[in-house]
């Protein structure tokens, strides 16, 4: 949770940069759209102008109430109807037009974020939260989902009709239009006062949405930890206090915007009423028609009105702009770990050569902690290495490097005498099958879960996988079988069950590299003892890498590499290792006590 106390700090430095001028990042998006985009432009167009000509037929009824030609009035009256049903018309095919581009946009650009962010390297995730990139790709696009299929269109419409009812009032009178002007300064001042304060809160607002969704989606997603240590109140308060934070942030934006609509209202009606009584005046003078009054005053309402919508849209667009740049912020964002401009291409067959040459490294979240210092280390095609030591030695990040989620700060790391650095993640990753030390199970069929290795694999395969995995007989047992649903993180299966679906889903992989990460830790010892004996048949002409503080299940490997301390400090086979005595003879002592004299 220490991430929220980090929010308000960060929101000082991105308030300032939020402009209206953000939203120009969205062309990109728009651009594929050009035709839609123009046909809901023409219809915008369309509906402004009708709506501009509508006072003119009223002037002409009106004016002619009193005429003695009875067929001019019904002339004028049904081209008034037909103007409406022209309106009408025109209204809603803009809608249809401005809100399917609106969705169809944000599809693209929640598609655009979501492909950008789920190939970052880890190194990213350390500074953002899992829970604030899913609010920026539903919150903050739904704020750009609103403006693109609405507030935009409804913001160009009240332009047009600002612009041609200003035209035309002054066409009708240049004395009323002239005292309408005077109260333009009164509208625009608190619009560009109030609308930097509104700027700044609605950033803030969304940061703090941003920060409750983050808070919650930490909670939820270690909610058993959280109930074990009895911490739902605890839970329950931070995530209170950080949505209350986020209210009060919404409470001072609408209390802003709610104001300043106030104002401008006020100003704008009042001008309105005070402009209808001296026109009222000039029409009992001679000086103008009945229907010329009409019309000015309706003109008036209308670019009254249209001033009253800006004001309240320009609270919308900034907040859009705020969503924009956040979306762009993560399109643009760098990884650490880039594919090279010109990758290199592995010889054919993968061979599973794995070299670590004088590697130095510390992750990017500890900057004062060294996870590797200096590890040369080559590990020949089909042979199985062991890594052990305690924890934190730097077992793990061998694991991490070989996959390239981070690059070393100095050495290399290579596959069959090429740098991993050269090669294209995605062209060397396929060649690498993992079982990590906490099984990542996916809310699917448990069938699902182990194809996710070979995703065109065969159901003899994934059945055969599952076997090898010590895995099929308890599947067979459940409810649908393959079939079953098994949860969200796999609830519904136990530690052990969870750890031999991943390990089904190594073996179906088929890759030349194997990466065991504590594989059967959390295997009772009959289904560690079946696991072990499919390891070791899937491990025969592979290069297998297996991490483990069990020493029983590594005796076996070719090599074992003890690590302390982010260094290689002995390696060798079991016996020669114990015989030798340091590190590895008294880790052996601690775990096999008699057991070891025994064998």
């Amino acid at each position: 949770m220490a991430h929220n106390s980090n929010t308000n700090p960060e929101l000082s430095e991105r308030e300032k940069s939020r402009r209206i001028g953000a939203l120009a990042e969205l062309w990109p998006f728009l651009k594929p759209y050009r035709a839609l985009l123009a046909a809901a432009t023409l219809a915008l167009i369309l509906t402004a102008c009708v709506s501009l000509v509508l006072p003119m037929a009223v002037r002409r009824v009106v004016d002619n109430f009193n005429g003695t030609d009875a067929t001019l009035l019904d002339r004028y009256f049904t081209a008034a109807l037909g103007i409406v049903a022209l309106l009408a018309i025109g209204t809603a095919l803009r809608y249809a037009l401005v809100t399917r581009l609106g969705e169809r946009v944000v599809a693209d650009i929640r598609k655009a974020v979501f492909d950008r962010v789920i190939g970052m390297s880890p190194a990213f995730f350390e500074k953002l939260m899992t829970g604030e990139v899913l609010s920026r790709i539903t919150t903050d696009t739904t704020l750009i989902l609103s403006v693109i299929g609405s507030s935009i269109s409804i913001a160009l419409r009240n332009v047009l009709i600002f612009a041609g009812g200003m035209v035309l009032m002054l066409l009708t009178s240049a004395k009323l239009t002239g005292l309408v002007l005077l109260i333009v300064p009164a509208v625009v001042i608190p619009i560009l006062t109030l609308g930097r304060r509104l700027r700044v809160l609605s950033r803030e607002n969304q940061d703090w949405i941003a920060a409750s969704s983050g808070s919650a989606s930490e909670a939820l997603s270690s909610v058993q930890t959280v109930q074990a240590f009895t911490h739902e109140d605890l839970t329950r308060g931070e995530f209170s206090r950080v949505t209350e934070l986020s209210f009060d942030s919404a409470r001072r934006r609408i209390w802003t915007r709610a104001v300043m609509t106030a104002i401008v209202i006020l100003f704008v009606f009042t001008g309105v009423v005070g402009v209808l009584w001296i026109g009222a005046r000039d029409v009992r003078a001679g000086d103008m028609s009945a229907g010329a009054l009409v019309q000015f005053v309706i003109y008036s309402v209308m670019v009254a009105g249209a001033v009253g919508a800006l004001s309240e849209i320009f609270g919308e667009l900034q907040r859009a702009a705020g969503a924009t740049e956040r979306l762009i912020e993560l399109l643009q964002s760098t990884d650490s770990v880039k594919d090279p401009a010109r990758p290199k291409v592995l010889s054919a067959p993968v061979r599973g050569e794995i070299g670590f040459e004088n590697v130095r490294f510390t992750y990017p979240a500890r900057p004062g902690h060294i996870a590797l210092d200096g590890v040369t280390l080559t590990i020949a095609p089909g042979e199985t290495v062991a890594l052990v030591g305690p924890s934190g030695a730097g077992k793990s990040t061998i694991i991490q490097l070989i996959q390239r989620f981070y690059d070393p700060d100095a050495g290399r790391v290579m596959l069959d005498g090429v740098a991993l650095s050269d090669l294209e993640r995605a062209a060397f990753r396929k060649h690498i099958a993992l079982v990590p030390q906490d099984p990542v199970i996916f809310a699917a069929s448990a069938r699902d879960n182990i194809r996710f290795g070979r995703p065109e694999a065969t159901e003899a395969e994934i059945e055969a996988a599952a076997r090898a995995a010590a895995a099929h007989d308890f599947i067979a047992a459940l409810p649908d079988g393959y079939d079953t649903y098994v949860g969200e993180r796999g609830v519904m299966l136990s530690g052990g069950q969870k750890q031999r679906i991943a390990i089904a889903r190594a073996i179906l992989r088929d890759a030349p590299v194997l990466l065991l990460d504590e594989a059967t830790s959390a295997l009772d010892a009959e289904s560690e003892r079946l696991v072990q004996s499919a390891v070791d048949t899937l491990a025969e002409g592979r290069t297998t890498i297996i991490v483990a503080h069990r020493l029983a299940t590594v005796k076996k490997a070719d090599r074992i590499v003890v690590m302390d301390e982010g260094r290689i400090v002995a390696q060798g086979p079991h016996d020669a290792l114990v015989a030798e005595g340091g590190l590895y003879a008294r880790l052996a002592r601690l775990q096999f006590t008699d057991g070891l004299a025994a064998e």
